[in-house]
């Protein structure tokens, strides 16, 4: 069927198209209707459905007789480790761990939250939350301890499993003094931690709260898979909000299930055997769905890469891995391809090997700017490069450029592509009216989502409302602006709200406020994200110091940069901030802040009436043409 078949049925009747498309998978009992809403009046997949994520996943492919194929690799430059893992293999470390958490007292509805680096067992460990019915919250190992102690509040926990180290090209980061400090910090108490030692980074055990991972599952008998409802959580994967408390996204069982295994057929264009790899972490959205899930409930063998784009040894570290499994669709962010291009510009690293295998390249995570995306496609010749968008709440791809036969159409440069089946995507203007072509708006997808979306927040019902479902009624509002064509393509222009992206990670400007509010010597403080060409955007701080205290611009910097790296951690990337005067802001007082982005982006820019003075914008205006020298600090 052609993509505009495929789009109509879904969106002329989508109960009857996900019923068909759930007839996929295997269920212990077929749900008795698609669509459904819970006491909160949210939208709901697959109520009355039974089945198990992890079944999905490793079981069914075992006793289908598929036991010795290669479910997984693990591909660890940093530490040279490199070794294969068949569904039966993965299945047996999963099922041992399982009971492990068992015999700890998890169960169905515990949570478990999970801080570990790129290594196998944060794999199994998913997987085992998943068997049991636990709910598991990855929380990624950049995160400092205070983000996750805030985490450890908010999702009460009842053990934690981590490592005893992660590595960032050859620096080891010990884990366990995060996870202690962490613990102290956070007010809800956990009786048990799993700890996986590695052997480059040794860590103290605090018995009897802190267990020896290999000796606990060495004892512990395997465990069985549990019937779940569609619609109990799979997993909380906290992402950052402009209230400065992360928000915890709740992904289901059922629904999910179903959206990933569509989309690895009919996105993706991967079946059983398929090599697929997605370049990212477990610790964000596209390590859950295309690392972990997807490829596995698929069949596919998946690629778990504990490594970086460069300097693993070189830049053509994502060119080996692709030779080397025979990928045949690949899944990273802009950042990897602009890090590739700045250490190897001509691309000769890539004609040391064989990427015959190799069909597809897919981009997502940030916007894709067109010259990233041109010169991807100049050093893969005859393979599409293909830009596509979604976010931690959808959970998989809302925008891309269809595929048909193995024939992907036209790709126009700067465009996520056309609405995926299910999502119907509007431009919106103030009122919820879409807008014509070439209008720019906000970017709303219209109620109902369908399945693998969010159906809420973690513990926040309301909260989910009022982010996401009050301000365009009848839509959800992704929090993007954009505009759509003639030809109904999206191009996304940027966040509307006050979180930027940096290098494909959402951070909150306004936890990096609070930080840098909190010096002694600051009065007054604005954190905005401004446009970089490796990262997509870094975040940059104004700041007005309090009357009659005078500091010295660089040291003050350099006591700020430390003091975001101590609560967000060093992927916040902060290491600027200037002095200025005041701040521009509206008569109500609010800060404006898209209007210091456009300027710092050399974008046009109106200045509302409500401006006090717009002398401070000239002000602005001329702090920014500073900007390229601070690259040097």
């Amino acid at each position: 069927m052609s993509y505009k078949s495929i789009y109509r049925e879904s969106i002329a009747d989508p109960e009857k198209f996900w019923s068909e498309q759930a007839q996929n998978l295997d269920w212990f009992h077929v749900p008795d209707k698609a669509l459904s809403t819970d006491p909160d009046g949210l939208h709901r997949w697959f109520a009355g459905g039974k089945l198990n994520t992890c079944y999905l996943a490793l079981d069914r492919h075992v006793a289908a007789g598929r036991g010795d194929q290669t479910a997984l690799v693990y591909d660890s430059p940093v530490t040279q480790t490199f070794s294969r893992f068949t569904y039966r293999e993965v299945l047996h470390e999963t099922a041992r761990l399982a009971g492990a958490l068992h015999a700890l007292g998890v169960g169905k509805g515990d949570r478990v939250i999970i801080y570990m680096p790129m290594i196998p067992q944060v794999v199994f460990a998913m997987l085992a939350c998943a068997r049991l019915g636990a709910i598991h919250s990855v929380v990624f190992g950049g995160f400092a301890a205070h983000e996750l102690a805030l985490r450890i509040d908010d999702a009460c926990p009842k053990v934690i499993l981590t490592a005893s180290a992660g590595i960032e090209f050859d620096k080891i980061i010990p884990y366990k003094p995060i996870v202690d400090k962490a613990l102290n910090d956070a007010a809800h108490s956990v009786s048990n931690v799993l700890v996986y030692q590695r052997r480059m980074c040794l860590a103290d055990l605090n018995e009897p709260r802190d267990r020896d991972w290999e000796l606990l599952v060495r004892e512990a008998a395997p465990a069985d898979f549990v019937a779940l409802d569609a619609t109990d959580p799979l997993y909380i994967l906290y992402t950052s909000g402009t209230t400065g408390k992360p928000k915890g996204i709740v992904r289901d069982n059922g629904g999910h299930a179903v959206a990933l295994a569509f989309s690895m057929r009919h996105i993706y264009q991967c079946g059983p055997g398929d090599v697929f790899w997605a370049a990212s972490d477990v610790g964000w959205v596209v390590g859950h769905s295309y690392i972990v899930y997807a490829p596995l409930i698929t069949g596919c063998t998946t690629i778990l890469y504990e490594g970086k784009p460069v300097r693993t040894p070189d830049a053509g570290a994502f060119w080996r891995v692709i030779a080397e499994y025979g990928v045949k669709t690949m899944f990273t962010a802009p950042t990897a391809i602009r890090a590739i291009k700045k250490e190897d510009p001509d691309g000769l690293l890539k004609n040391m090997y064989d990427l015959s295998a190799l069909q597809y390249l897919f981009l997502a995570g940030e916007r894709c700017d067109v010259a990233t995306l041109q010169w991807a496609q100049q050093l893969l010749p005859g393979k599409p490069v293909i830009d596509h968008w979604w976010q931690t709440e959808s959970g998989w791809p809302m925008l891309v450029t269809p595929i048909e036969n193995g024939l992907v159409q036209p790709i126009k440069p700067g465009s996520a592509g056309r609405p995926v089946p299910g999502f119907q995507v509007h431009i919106l203007d103030q009122n919820a009216q879409p807008l014509p072509p070439d209008e720019e708006g906000a970017v709303g997808v219209k109620l109902p989502l369908p399945p693998g979306c969010m159906p809420t927040l973690w513990k926040a019902a309301e909260v989910f409302r009022e982010s996401y479902l009050s301000a365009y009624p009848g839509y959800y509002f992704t929090g993007d602006g954009g505009y759509q064509d003639a030809d109904g393509y999206t191009f996304i222009t940027g966040r509307i709200d006050d979180v930027i992206n940096v290098a494909g990670h959402r951070l909150s400007t306004s936890d990096m406020e609070e930080i840098v509010a909190a010096h002694p010597a600051v009065a007054e403080c604005a954190v905005i994200g401004v446009a970089d060409a490796l990262k997509g955007q870094v975040p940059l701080g104004f700041v007005v110091l309090k009357t009659g205290i005078q500091m010295d611009e660089l040291a003050l910097e350099a006591e700020l940069v430390a003091m975001v790296r101590e609560r967000l951690g060093a992927l916040a990337c902060f290491k600027k901030a200037l002095l200025v005067n005041r701040l521009p802001k509206t008569r109500s007082g609010k800060i404006l802040r898209r209007v210091m982005r456009n300027i710092a982006d050399d974008k046009p820019y109106n200045a509302p009436s409500t401006i006090e003075d717009t002398a401070v914008l000239s002000e602005i205006e001329a702090v920014f043409k500073h900007i390229p020298t601070l690259k040097s600090r």
